[in-house]
């Protein structure tokens, strides 16, 4: 009997719970927001952490903005470009 390699599940490569509400922000006068502790928790984001905001826009209007761990932006980019730069140096 073979052992099966299971894939890690993320947004990007589907599941049944990609995308939900997770908690309801407000801006203050100054542009910040506070994350809730417990979304912070759930996502393993720590003080120092760096977060990419990623827009998406619609007839000239933003209509969603999520956000990523730089690190883990990082890895999706190495992922996708990392075998196309070894086939482009062979």
């Amino acid at each position: 009997m073979s052992a099966k390699k299971e894939k890690a599940s993320s947004c990007f490569t589907g599941g049944e719970t990609c995308c939900q509400v997770e908690a309801m922000v407000s801006v203050d006068e100054k542009g910040q927001m506070v994350l809730p502790k417990s979304l912070r928790d759930k996502a393993g984001i720590q003080p120092g952490d760096k977060l990419v905001l990623v827009g998406w826009e619609k007839d000239g209007q933003v209509c969603c903005i999520t956000m990523i761990k730089a690190e883990a932006l990082a890895g999706m980019v190495k992922g996708m470009l990392g075998p196309m730069m070894m086939d482009m140096a062979s």
